[in-house]
């Protein structure tokens, strides 16, 4: 059965995007057939992580709009056997975009893959409540700061309002030594304050953000810590839901 997986942060600089197109790839690599949908309007990176911002002609906007078919605005990321990305539109379109059109949108991508992320835009804005409807459940990207922390728990309050209970949460750019130090949030006292369970912690490793850069996902590379971290947070976000 399809799942669409909401991909949503608080805040901005918590490292969402790159977690999208490294869960995407993830999922790939275990021959899924993926779709990655950037609804970051006008700040569209996931395009940059996965190297294929030359590839973009037409946008989820045109899609949602109806200027193109579905199938016009897929790009397929010849590395990874099964991955598709959907790119946000590079500036502000001005379009009546409304859940009912996400809905739809979901619902057709269901028919051909067997995973749909949607990187949400930071915050709690009107994109991102949008990209709630026809989503079965959401991840929460945070990192060790107080008002990242913050932030995540009133964006899962709105998700939780929205109709989506099942949320987990990733602590992404852990620094064990600025951690140790007491001056940021310890990884229990931030499981304490967030409601949502825990899908895994990312250490913060330059590799990663080399890796991006470069518009490759780091888990291209098997074999490494980060790639087998990768695969357990994904198996824990993709896992049933629990009755």
């Amino acid at each position: 059965m399809s799942r669409v997986i909401l991909v949503a942060s608080g805040k901005g600089g918590t490292g969402k995007t790159v977690f999208t197109a490294n869960a995407g790839a993830v999922l790939a690599q275990k021959g899924h057939r993926v779709v990655l949908i950037d609804m970051d309007m006008g700040l569209r990176n996931l395009d940059l992580c996965l190297g294929l911002e030359d590839k973009v002609v037409y946008d989820v906007v045109d899609v949602l709009t109806g200027l193109c078919r579905i199938r016009q605005a897929l790009i397929r990321d010849k590395r990874f056997n099964g991955l598709f990305l959907i790119a946000a539109p590079p500036s502000g379109k001005n379009a009546d975009i409304t859940r009912l059109h996400m809905k739809v949108l979901c619902d057709k991508l269901r028919n051909n893959f067997d995973y749909v992320l949607i990187d949400a835009p930071a915050g709690i804005g009107e994109n991102v409540l949008i990209s709630t409807d026809g989503v079965d459940s959401a991840v929460i990207v945070t990192v060790p700061e107080y008002a990242a922390v913050r932030d995540a728990d009133i964006l899962y309050s709105a998700l939780s309002d929205n109709g989506l209970t099942d949320v987990k949460y990733v602590l992404n750019k852990v620094r064990r030594d600025l951690v140790s130090t007491g001056l940021f949030p310890g990884i229990n006292e931030i499981d304490r304050k967030l409601k949502p369970e825990i899908a895994g912690i990312l250490q913060y490793d330059e590799n990663i953000n080399i890796a991006s850069n470069n518009g490759l996902p780091v888990v291209f590379k098997k074999g490494t810590y980060i790639e087998q971290n990768f695969c357990k947070i994904v198996e824990r976000i993709t896992e049933p839901v629990r009755s």
